[in-house]
């Protein structure tokens, strides 16, 4: 027998048995169109009863991982011909940006999948109850892995996640560290993508005048993106200065660049501060948003900003699971240059 169970394990026996056939099929060990034991055969080698057999069997049977024949038993199904895979996503938020992803991951799939969408809120204890209750019901799971970043937090967070066999996990948004193995992930890496970005800038900057850095102290990635700016200022002999909200004084020659969302209370306080000074957007001061989304094409008469580009992350995880193929790809960051800038 391929099987065993844990009866000591807080798991649910039927979950463990569902995961060892599904493993089995994956790694090899179990081939397709090969016999499994009947329920009776296997519920007596386990010493478990046949009604959690029934059920492990009915899970696999509907997500098309075994196959029933009557009269015959139950036989490994070839995964390959599966055309539905089951997709768990389990986002932070619902964003606008998330919305893009989200669109462009589904738009890539069509009807190719069937997928459940949940939101974990930055909350490692959520994450845990959506693992526990779905762990062995998916084909895929994809997460952006939007943690606390204190030591602790990321470790358990590694921990989590790696009860995710990586043949099913894909990572979206960022790269989790200190996680390993062969699993998918498709993004953007915070500190060197924005000194690339205003790199993508650097020959249209002004003669005169700072960068002047507008971000919340609680932003969850800004320190490294603090650090990003500091190192591009630093190569590049840029004045640089970190505000947390628009400054009362605006000086002709200084570009802002606003790492909040696009339309907040920082972006509005900053132009109405610069119509206040009777100074002209794009001309006299610049303007770059953190993050594009598609409002900005008229927000300021063009709001320029370096982004990732959240639809070729939706597109590049559907091509994963479309090609069954993992990988780590770097998502592409620009800066969109509009009349702000």
């Amino acid at each position: 027998m391929l099987f065993k169970i844990d009866t000591g394990s807080k798991e649910p026996l039927y979950k463990q048995l569902i995961l060892q056939i599904d493993r089995a099929l994956h790694d090899g060990r179990l081939h397709a169109g090969e016999q499994i034991p009947s329920m009776n055969e296997l519920a007596a080698h386990l010493g478990i009863s046949k009604e959690t057999v029934k059920k492990a069997y009915g899970i696999l049977v509907e997500r098309g991982i075994i196959i029933p024949r009557h009269g015959k038993g139950f036989f490994a199904a070839n995964l390959q011909d599966n055309p539905h895979p089951h997709i768990l996503v389990i986002f932070d938020k619902l964003s606008v940006y998330k919305q893009t992803l989200f669109a462009s991951f589904t738009q890539r799939l069509g009807n190719q999948a069937e997928i459940t969408i949940l939101l974990h809120n930055q909350s490692l204890d959520l994450l845990e109850y959506y693992l526990d209750q779905n762990l062995d019901q998916f084909d895929y799971y994809v997460v952006t892995p939007h943690f606390p970043l204190d030591e602790a937090s990321q470790a358990r967070a590694v921990k989590l996640l790696g009860r995710i066999p990586n043949r099913k996990l894909i990572m979206l948004d960022r790269l989790l560290p200190g996680y390993q193995g062969h699993f998918g992930a498709v993004y953007q890496d915070f500190e060197n993508d924005i000194y690339d970005g205003l790199l993508q800038g650097l020959d249209r900057r002004p003669k005169e005048g700072r960068l002047r850095v507008i971000t919340l102290p609680s932003s969850l990635y800004g320190a490294y993106i603090r650090q990003g700016i500091t190192r591009f200022a630093k190569d590049y002999d840029v004045s640089v200065e970190f505000l947390t909200e628009a400054p009362e004084t605006i000086g002709k020659g200084d570009t802002f660049l606003v790492l909040n969302s696009q339309l907040d209370a920082g972006l509005v306080q900053l132009a109405r501060s610069i119509r206040a000074a009777r100074l002209k957007v794009g001309q006299d001061v610049r303007i770059i948003s953190y993050n594009d989304i598609e409002l900005n094409e008229v927000v300021l008469d063009g709001l320029t900003t370096v982004s990732t580009d959240f639809q070729e992350m939706g597109n590049q995880a559907a091509e994963m699971i479309l090609s069954r193929r993992l990988e780590k790809v770097h998502c592409p960051f620009r800066m969109i240059i509009r009349s702000t800038f």
